[in-house]
């Protein structure tokens, strides 16, 4: 009898330790919840994704507390953990390709290699970015198309992002005859880019002869802009140095083709 008192006395122990765990886990783990949330908003965390982490992760905390508090209730966690653990592996392979995707777009949001409104090039695509999902990334193309791009794949490969910087590099390659002078070619290149207010002074402009061809001498220019010009710059200069070359008598060899004709007499 005497042993059957101390066996409900310590089992009452431990069912109130077991409340007492269940009860300040709870609290600890709300309040690390927290923690995170305030940290997450400090790091400027997409909004999209906030939500998710502090979720998941108070799921897991409480997971842990009440298994916490069942061993000190003296209850047996060992098949139920597996249990837990084999339902997750299922889950997770029916939902491999989801959860790549799901994950892919949980780094994009946090890491933001590219934002809403930037031009990338991306798993052969070529976009501005109209639409980041916590699944997939949206590109809006030159041509005015959407392209839907599955962020598993997008986060596990390159990303050019073309106008992330607030500058860029625009090269040009010029081809002039053998017989055209080098320098004047050079001096009206100079004068173009000098009366082009787009174009930066600093980093400065180069123009070299940076090869000798099989019918041409090309001259590399090399001129740096803001990126919001570089398109306007490059088509027009290209123009201009045409139009300029013309008039100077500068020529621009293309490739030609001579078909000589032999008449055979039978």
């Amino acid at each position: 009898m005497e042993n059957i008192q101390v066996s409900i006395v310590n089992h009452s122990q431990s069912v109130l330790f077991a409340f007492i765990v269940l009860f300040i886990g709870l609290k600890v783990s709300k309040w690390i919840v927290n923690l995170l949330g305030k940290s997450l908003d400090k790091k400027d965390v997409d909004a999209s994704v906030k939500p998710f982490l502090t979720s998941v992760f108070g799921w897991l905390l409480k997971v842990a507390v009440f298994i916490a508090a069942a061993n000190t209730a003296g209850i047996k966690t060992t098949s139920f953990i597996a249990l837990l653990g084999s339902a997750g592996l299922a889950v997770g392979l029916a939902l491999q390709g989801s959860l790549s995707n799901f994950a892919g777009g949980v780094l994009i949001l946090l890491l933001k290699p590219f934002k809403i409104g930037d031009f990338i090039k991306a798993q052969g695509f070529i976009g501005s970015v109209d639409k980041i999902t916590t699944f997939s990334t949206f590109l809006r193309t030159p041509d005015n198309q959407i392209i839907c791009i599955p962020n598993g794949g997008l986060a596990n490969s390159a990303i050019v992002n073309v106008n992330q910087e607030s500058t860029r590099r625009v090269d040009f390659v010029f081809g002039i005859g053998y017989n055209d002078d080098i320098d004047k070619a050079k001096n009206i290149l100079e004068n173009l880019i000098k009366a082009d207010s787009r174009i930066l002074k600093d980093p400065a402009h180069v123009i070299l002869v940076g090869e000798l061809a099989d019918s041409s001498v090309n001259l590399i220019v090399r001129t740096w802009v803001n990126t919001s010009d570089y398109w306007g710059v490059f088509h027009d200069l290209t123009e201009n140095v045409k139009k300029t070359f013309d008039k100077e008598n500068i020529s621009i060899p293309y490739p030609q083709t001579d078909v000589h004709v032999h008449t055979v007499q039978s």
